[in-house]
């Protein structure tokens, strides 16, 4: 089942809800519950790809909200999408937490994560996958993108994995030498959470005409919002963070006071570059808008990942 395919069947039952009448409550709740179906149909497709790489995501910490997490996030983020339209963005997510935790929790040496880093950005670019992390990997390569044919082939795709995991990996580092890093470093790492490696992924496989011609400008709100999204995940997952061991701006010597603030600068400086996204596209524009409103709402509540 896909979105695609339950698109032609809306027009009907609208019509029929017509006799409802046009209040702004009941406009609001049927948007809101085609993007809670749309959030379904993604977590299901999700968990349909995760068991073709079952190797990849034990069931702790990867449980049945895991997949309707990303589902959510993929779906508020693009409301007006289809199942099809976001299979680029939620895989690419999913590959994100797969790689996380094998470096973060799987590898026990340095070697052991040099060398998975080394596998993946060789497979990014052309070579044949010979592990699960990177016969996902190679799916996602291939999948198809406007003008250069593939993700894979694109330059951008393969420096925004590279960066990624380099950043992984150094956060490895400072785990294990047991490092207090300073914020202006720490934030300078940020790409280690993913988001503007699955937001390029996006962009690349869907986005608009306006937006793969303008894709410095439409990055460079991104990674503002990824710095905002990193600190935010930091201060609403400290507790859980600090029993995994993982890499955390408090954890590493930050100051609460110091991270909040600084959270809301770049709140602010996202606001601004993604308000000048707004005329010349309006889907981009809303995509980080909802990234970092929806991420704001979930992280007070929940979180993504179940229990190690």
């Amino acid at each position: 089942m896909t979105g695609a395919a339950q698109e032609p069947a809306i027009g009907p039952v609208l019509g029929a809800a017509s006799g409802l009448g046009r209040t702004a409550a009941l406009g609001a709740a049927s948007g809101l519950g085609r993007t809670a179906a749309l959030a379904v149909a993604c977590a299901r497709d999700l968990t349909r790809h995760a068991a073709e790489h079952r190797d990849l995501f034990p069931e702790r910490p990867f449980d049945p909200g895991f997949f309707h997490s990303l589902g959510l996030v993929s779906a508020f983020g693009s409301p007006g999408a289809t199942v099809d339209g976001l299979r680029p963005v939620g895989r690419a997510s999913l590959w994100v937490f797969a790689a996380d935790l094998l470096i973060d929790h799987v590898a026990k040496t340095r070697e052991e994560v040099t060398a998975l880093v080394a596998e993946c950005l060789a497979v990014a670019a052309g070579a044949e996958p010979a592990t699960p992390v990177t016969r996902f990997l190679a799916g996602l390569r291939d999948h198809a993108a406007a003008g250069t044919g593939t993700l894979g082939a694109d330059p951008r795709w393969r420096d925004q994995l590279a960066r990624m995991l380099t950043a992984m990996a150094a956060e490895w580092d400072w785990r294990a030498g047991d490092v207090r890093i300073g914020l202006d470093d720490y934030l300078a790492n940020a790409g280690s959470c993913g988001s503007s490696f699955v937001n390029l992924t996006h962009w690349l496989a869907t986005g608009d005409d306006w937006t793969r011609a303008h894709l410095d400008e439409v990055r460079a709100a991104g990674d503002e919002a990824q710095r905002y999204l990193r600190l935010l995940n930091d201060l609403t997952t400290y507790d859980r963070e600090a029993r995994w061991g993982d890499a955390n701006a408090l954890t590493l010597g930050a100051d609460r006071d110091e991270v909040t603030r600084r959270m809301a600068g770049h709140a602010g400086t996202a606001a601004e570059l993604i308000g000048g996204l707004r005329g010349p596209s309006p889907a981009t524009a809303l995509y980080l808008e909802r990234q970092l409103g929806f991420n704001t709402g979930f992280y007070g509540v929940s979180d993504y990942w179940g229990e190690l």
